[in-house]
């Protein structure tokens, strides 16, 4: 498989409530920064303010056209209840074309 980058991108988002995640997810599907949000409780275990923190935390893992990022970002940071948000973008190096397309379709331009 040769990769390649496709322009499109999963971005990861952690909130402290399933709640929180739900909010983001909707903001950023009305505003087509995103295609699909999936969301995951999960546990993190980080360094914060000099201390060792465990907690369980919630994943957002965003589907969107890359282009958007730095808005997406923006809108993320807006609503967010963190001072330092988890906002890291990793790119999409293959996938179907017929996901790929869809992707392209509920992103960006206007809504259909």
């Amino acid at each position: 498989m040769t990769e390649r980058l496709t322009g499109f991108g999963v971005v990861l988002v952690t909130t402290t409530s399933e709640t929180e995640a739900e909010h983001l997810a909707i903001a950023l599907l009305n505003e087509r920064l995103a295609a699909c949000v999936s969301i995951y409780p999960i546990r993190s275990i980080y360094r914060w303010q000099g201390q060792i923190e465990n907690e369980r935390e919630w994943q957002l893992v965003i589907k969107t056209d890359l282009k958007q990022f730095e808005q997406l970002s923006a809108k993320i940071q807006e609503l967010h209840s963190y001072a330092v948000p988890e906002i890291i973008a990793l790119p999409i190096v293959a996938g179907s074309q017929t996901y790929l397309d869809w992707l392209a379709s509920h992103t960006g331009g206007v809504s259909e």
